[in-house]
């Protein structure tokens, strides 16, 4: 049986570009640093105006993915935030028997 070798940047990239369902992949900064976010963030008012501000910056129709027109760090500061909220929110206490 004869088997295919892909090149390792092909793999590599294949690799990379998988998103999780229930994920979507962003690009944040001058350097397009990729982050993979829940969709539920899209739920989140701050989010939702970065999608604004990437709207008005970049508009619907260009060819490199989704970007965000903010800075790496406060991206993943928001995120962390929002990651932390996410968890808060599916916390349910036990209730009172």
């Amino acid at each position: 049986m004869m088997s295919i070798r892909l090149p390792l940047l092909v793999l590599a990239k294949k690799q990379a570009a998988a998103v999780p369902k229930g994920h979507f992949a962003v690009y944040v900064g001058d350097c397009r640093k990729r982050f993979v976010i829940p969709t539920s963030y899209l739920n989140n008012p701050t989010f939702q105006a970065l999608l604004r501000r990437a709207e008005e910056e970049f508009g619907f129709e260009h060819q490199s993915g989704l970007t965000i027109p903010c800075n790496e760090d406060a991206f993943q500061a928001l995120a962390a935030q929002m990651a932390c909220k996410a968890k808060v929110h599916q916390f349910k206490p036990n209730a009172a028997r």
